[in-house]
Formats: structure tokens, C-alpha cells, sequence
């Protein structure tokens, strides 16, 4: 037999899709190796790794023409996951191992040159793939903890060709199931802070609950020095942690990029880009197009210190994901896109010197580099933010008193705070696809967000008053909603609605 077919996968955006890695080997031509079906340049380069791998595994090499077909031909393939499929597929063309034994199986895996198989990325939707569609995954041990997140799933991992090779071939083949259980990778970091050890600032922690229970967006502005930095390291710590659907949403979007190749995560993502970011970096793209940080962040928080020094053709391409949800990148090839649902979490400085409108020390700024300053995040953006707090510094006496302050919650305490009103919000969108009530859709606000005659009036008034446009107006709405679950309150009160409207941003 010189002809075989075997099973792998392409990942495409967060997409899986069967890739059939066909082998045909000519005995009357000169020995060539060719691979067709658009592969990329790691694609390529496979032909070396195959055929020392093969040689140094102890297994035959045909020194014929090789001609491998990745089908469907319309579809790029990336990186070395096709190594171990491709070598399989030449020892089963040569009859070193039969093909019924690669039937239903799907191979991932990049071969070393002494025959040793390597962890790549995208395990985990292919595993998610093939548990759907009945497939067995043989895949390297490196990404056997990708593999176990999947409940259900049949799968053999093997760190070496010749020891997968004579696994294929026993009589007793036995396959692992997973458990859906894993252990978890992403606990919380040396540098988040528990927000029992932050004094003061109370305003601004009660808007940073609000929005960890919605999902909400929020903006923190104050001088150097007054606690933004320090609040933003305390929001994760008093987030749910994922729900296995989730788990499975996040991780696969990270298994994509090989951040997560030992193990799922429970803890939500949280992503700090350093302003230098480009607009790629951040939303998602390039020439192998990736997903961004924003995709990253997914389901958690993405921490932009310093928002108005990002360039504004990158904050401005935050506007769709942050409206929608996710992002779509656009090329020649197709569309390709990636889930964005974050909490942004910005802070800014009232001017590049810092201290405008502060009693600390004198602003030296010019009126202009100050309108200049806060300019460089639009109206738009702005308008997308549902949450804004002016912190002023905390008085040092508090600061270095040496009496516990009484009333201050930890961290823990406002999780299950959190973690009951989003309880609340699962049981009102079961089913609907929508998860807090951030991601409400405006055909559902009335819905939702249903409010008695004279809060509507109290509404009203402040949207006139205020200039407030319709999305600002559905944003205090869906705030309202989210400290009435808070308050374990099923109708939004007026007090409910006015403290949503205090944290709006007004321009003088």
C-alpha cells in the first residue's frame, strides 16, 4: 500500500476543523519530499523533523516521493502540530503499521529530531472537537493536562514516536478518559492585595464591588499616589472564580497562544498591557493572526494603567469589542473572530503632571496641555465606561494609624458579596447566552431594567440636566440593576438609580 490517510486538526480564530493529512508515496520517481495544502513555514520545515524522527525512532524511511496533501486545500496551516500525523501517515504508506489503527483517531503533536514528541499549542479546542464529534485525540504528554479539562474525552498521550507506534500496534489498547477534573494553574499572584489592608477610598471600593458584580467598565482618576494602582491589583481578588463553561471558553482561548499547557483556569484572567502596546498587540491580528489582549482578558479584567498615554487609534479600536463583545480581524482570507468580553479597568492621572485640581502640590501644567491631555480618550470611548470614581489621596493620619479601622471587609467577604449577585444575574439570563448584566442587549433593557413612574422621572431630570446620551442612559440602567442585586432587591429603587447616576461622568 503506498497511500494513507490520517486524522489532525486546524485551529482557525478559536474554530477547530478536520484536516485530513494524506500520504501518497510514488516508487517510480526521484526521492522528493513535497507537503501542498497552503502549509505555512513551520509546515514546511517539517519534512527534516519527520525524517529524522522517523530514522532515529528505528522505523524505515522510503527513499522515494513523498508527496503529503493537507486537505481541505483552502485553509492555512501553522506550526509543527502536523509533524506527528505526517510521520504516521508515511509509516502506515510503507506498511509499518496499519491504517485501521488510525481510523477515528485525530494526531497533534511536533516531532523532535530524536523522535521525541513535543506539547503544541491548540490541544484543548481540538480536544473539545473531538469529544464532540467521537474522535479519539493522540497528542503529546506535555498536553495531557489540556486533555484531562475535556470530561469525557478518549485520548492516549505519548512523549516518543516509537513508544506510540508500539502502543497503536498491542492488542489490548486501552484509552484514558478524562475526568473534567484538572488542577488549576492560575491562582491568585504575590501582587494582588486583599482589600482588607487598603484605608480609606470607601466610594471607590463600593464602585469597584458594583462593577465586579456587573461586569462593568469602570475609570479610576486621581493623582499620583492616591490608591488607583492599589485598588486595581484588589479588583481581581474579589472576582467568582470561572464557571467550568467558562473554564473551558477561557483556557481554550489561552491554549491557542501555549499560555496554559499545564493545566485549566479557574481564577479569572487578568491582563495589564504597558501603553507602549500596538493596536495588534491589543485587539488582536498580525501576519499568523492571534488573539489579543482583549481576547485574553476574556470572562476577566483588562488593566489599562495610565489610559490616556495608549496612542488613540488603539484605544479607540476598544470601542466595538467593548460594545459587542467580540472582534472580528478582517483579511483577504476570510474573517476571523475571537470572544472579547472584559472589564475594563482604567486609571489616569487629571493631567501629565498629575496634581490638577489637587491641593498635594502646585499643577504645572498649562490649561492647554491639560485639555490636550484628557482629550486623547474620546467621547465615544467614554461613553462606553459605565463606572467613574475621582479619588483623592488618603490623609497620611489614616494612612499611619495604628488602630484597626472597624467595618473594613476582606476581600473574601466582598467576593460571596459578588459572587451572590451574580447568582442572581445567572438564574435571570439562563439560557440566554448572557452572563451579567453588563452584556444586557438594549432590545432587552426595558426588560430587565424595568422602573417605577416617579424613578423614571428622577431618570429623566438627570439625563436632561446632565446631557446624558441613550447608550449613558442604558448603562446607569444596567448599573442600577446590579446594586439592586446587591441590595438582594428585585425592583430597581430610586436610591438604587441615584447612586448609579452619581458614578456617570459629568463635564464642567
Amino acid at each position: 500500500m503506498n497511500f494513507a490517510r490520517v486524522n489532525s486538526i486546524a485551529v482557525v480564530g478559536l474554530t477547530p476543523s478536520l484536516v485530513d493529512v494524506e500520504v501518497n508515496i510514488e516508487e517510480q520517481a526521484l526521492p522528493k519530499f513535497e507537503i501542498v495544502g497552503l502549509p505555512g513555514k513551520a509546515v514546511e520545515e517539517s519534512k527534516e523533523r519527520v525524517r529524522s524522527a522517523i530514522k532515529s525512532a528505528g522505523f524505515k524511511y522510503p527513499n522515494k516521493k513523498i508527496v503529503v496533501n493537507l486537505a481541505p486545500a483552502d485553509v492555512t496551516k501553522e506550526g509543527p502540530i502536523y509533524d506527528l500525523p505526517i510521520a504516521l501517515g508515511i509509516l502506515c504508506a510503507t506498511n509499518q503499521i496499519k491504517n485501521d489503527k488510525l481510523d477515528k483517531h485525530i494526531f497533534l503533536g511536533e516531532l523532535s529530531l530524536s523522535g521525541e514528541i513535543r506539547g503544541v499549542r491548540g490541544v484543548l479546542p481540538a480536544g473539545i472537537f473531538s469529544r464532540q464529534n467521537g474522535y479519539i485525540v493522540v497528542a503529546p504528554t506535555d498536553n495531557k493536562q489540556e486533555l484531562e479539562i475535556v470530561e469525557g474525552l478518549s485520548y492516549l498521550a505519548s512523549n516518543g514516536l516509537y513508544s506510540l507506534v508500539s502502543t497503536l500496534k498491542s492488542e489490548s489498547l486501552e484509552y484514558r478518559i478524562s475526568s473534567g477534573q484538572n488542577q488549576n494553574i492560575d491562582e491568585f499572584k504575590e501582587e494582588y492585595i486583599d482589600f482588607k489592608f487598603i484605608k480609606g477610598q470607601e466610594l471607590a471600593k463600593r464602585a469597584i464591588e458594583i462593577a465586579a458584580a456587573g461586569g462593568h467598565n469602570i475609570l479610576l482618576d486621581g493623582p499620583p499616589g492616591c490608591g488607583k494602582s492599589l485598588l486595581a491589583k484588589a479588583f481581581p481578588t474579589i472576582l467568582p472564580d470561572l464557571s467550568h463553561e467558562e473554564q473551558l471558553e477561557v483556557s481554550s482561548i489561552h491554549s491557542i497562544v501555549g499560555l496554559n499547557q499545564q493545566g485549566i483556569l479557574s481564577k479569572r484572567p487578568v491582563r495589564s498591557p504597558h501603553h507602549s502596546i500596538s493596536k495588534a498587540g491589543l485587539v488582536g491580528g498580525g501576519t499568523k493572526i492571534k488573539p489579543g489582549e482583549i481576547s485574553l482578558a476574556h470572562r476577566g479584567v483588562l488593566y489599562l494603567d495610565e489610559f490616556p498615554e495608549f496612542p488613540r487609534s488603539v484605544l479607540e479600536s476598544l470601542r466595538q469589542p467593548m460594545e459587542d463583545g467580540v472582534v472580528t480581524i478582517s483579511r483577504v482570507m476570510g474573517n476571523i473572530s475571537f470572544p472579547a468580553k472584559f472589564m475594563l479597568v482604567a486609571s489616569q492621572n487629571p493631567c501629565p503632571c498629575g496634581y490638577y485640581g489637587t491641593n498635594i502640590k502646585e499643577c504645572k501644567c498649562t490649561l492647554t496641555n491639560v485639555n490636550r491631555y484628557r482629550s486623547k480618550v474620546s467621547g465615544p470611548l467614554i461613553d462606553r465606561i459605565d463606572i467613574f470614581i475621582s479619588l483623592d489621596p488618603v490623609k497620611i493620619e489614616k494612612l499611619l494609624s495604628a488602630e484597626e479601622d472597624e467595618g473594613i471587609d476582606s476581600s473574601k467577604d466582598v467576593r460571596e458579596r459578588v459572587k451572590l449577585a451574580r447568582d442572581i444575574q445567572s438564574l435571570r439570563f439562563e439560557g440566554q447566552g448572557t452572563i451579567t448584566n453588563s452584556e444586557i442587549p438594549v432590545s432587552k433593557v426595558k426588560q430587565y431594567c424595568e422602573i417605577e413612574s416617579d424613578t423614571r422621572q428622577l431618570l429623566t431630570d438627570a439625563g436632561n440636566n446632565y446631557g446624558l446620551s441613550a447608550r449613558a442612559i442604558n448603562r446607569v440602567l444596567k448599573v442600577a440593576r446590579t446594586i439592586a442585586d446587591l441590595a438582594g432587591s428585585h425592583n430597581i429603587k430610586s436610591e438604587h438609580v441615584a447612586e448609579a447616576l452619581q458614578y456617570r461622568k459629568v463635564e464642567s
